[in-house]
């Protein structure tokens, strides 16, 4: 009999399969306590479950790590991991340290058909959308990584994921329902803890789930993947923008913030001589200008079978948005060493990027 991947049900699943089986639903705390707390995987070890209802997830459950094919681990201390699925697909999912805590970012999807040149992601087709349980997984299987690093020290914040941001490859509104699901799964309390401020979703520009996700009013942080100040650039970088133009994006911005009260992200990749001069500075200032929103900066990570390279004009750029009266940061560059930007490893392993693995 094919089991059920655990990871796919949320504390409320779990409950209301619990009381249809005549168990008690306050197990499904306990359950999710020993599987996203301690990191159990062997239902017969989870001691305080009666001998009936490990019996019942033994014969219908699984909760399985993904398999990791790749690991890299770069000067910086971000850890890269190609995964493979049970299918035999391949994705990639990251690890980036920071001062507050230990950040993932998570892919969604196998492949992305956004196909936005600057990013490897899209050099290799969309193949399927990842199911819930394979994007929790992903969380769970970094989670075990860092329990073994830091197994001296289990206490220490670098011990467990904190922070997620769902970056990676793949168009997260694309997959909108499952990725939905993922954050409840993670949010829960009972679970990995991880606050819905801790969590960041980002989009290319999907502007109807955009405007879904403002009707749903949470706390989650989201992240708007600009990287151009007018239609003409944006067009030639990012497919999407020829169904919602740059107009039609910056309306669905206003509303989610008139929704949520939230303040906006603007993702910023700097490209040389594309996206970088200082009147593309003055051109994004105005037109974001008066929106509770800031700049996220960007160096490019250069991919050979990309035209595009990093710009030199990074700090000229930061200081004219700044003048302009536009909160803005420059991120800081990870695992530039191990191949970190979306899609580079995984585009390495199907030999759509040259260079070796």
């Amino acid at each position: 009999m094919e089991k059920n991947s655990i990871f796919k049900y949320s504390i409320k699943d779990l409950q209301e399969i619990l009381i249809n089986n005549n168990f008690n639903k306050f197990s499904a705390q306990q359950i999710f306590d020993w599987i996203y707390v301690k990191l159990e995987t062997d239902f017969n070890n989870m001691t305080n479950l009666s001998k009936s209802l490990r019996d019942f997830l033994v014969q219908n459950f699984e909760a399985k790590p993904l398999s990791s094919l790749v690991i890299k681990e770069s000067k910086d201390g971000t850890i890269k991991i190609l995964f493979m699925l049970d299918d035999k697909r391949t994705i990639e999912t990251v690890l980036m340290p920071q001062k507050y805590g230990q950040s993932v970012c998570v892919t969604t999807q196998v492949g992305c058909k956004m196909a936005c040149k600057f990013c490897a992601s899209g050099l290799i087709k969309t193949e399927r959308n990842l199911e819930t349980d394979e994007i929790v997984r992903q969380i769970f299987t970094m989670n075990c990584l860092l329990k073994e690093k830091y197994k001296d020290d289990l206490e220490s914040p670098r011990a467990r994921v904190s922070h997620i941001v769902v970056m990676g490859i793949g168009e997260p509104f694309d997959n909108f329902n499952n990725v939905m699901k993922f954050i409840d799964i993670i949010n829960e309390p009972k679970g990995f803890q991880i606050g819905a401020r801790h969590i960041t979703l980002s989009t290319c520009g999907v502007v109807p789930k955009i405007i879904e996700f403002a009707n749903m009013k949470t706390q989650i942080n989201l992240a708007i993947s600009l990287h151009a100040s007018n239609n003409e650039i944006r067009n030639s970088m990012m497919p999407i923008n020829k169904a919602f133009p740059i107009e039609k994006l910056i309306e669905a911005v206003k509303y989610y913030i008139q929704m949520t009260n939230r303040r906006i992200t603007f993702e910023y990749i700097l490209i040389d001589d594309v996206n970088d001069r200082r009147e593309h500075a003055l051109e994004l200032a105005k037109l974001i200008r008066g929106i509770n929103g800031y700049v996220n900066l960007i160096p490019y990570n250069e991919v050979e079978e990309n035209p595009y390279k990093k710009s030199k004009k990074v700090d000229e750029f930061f200081k004219v948005l700044k003048k302009e009266g536009i909160n803005a940061i420059v991120r800081k560059e990870f695992g530039a060493d191990i191949d970190a930007a979306c899609g580079q490893l995984r585009a390495k392993r199907e030999g759509v990027i040259k260079n070796e693995i």
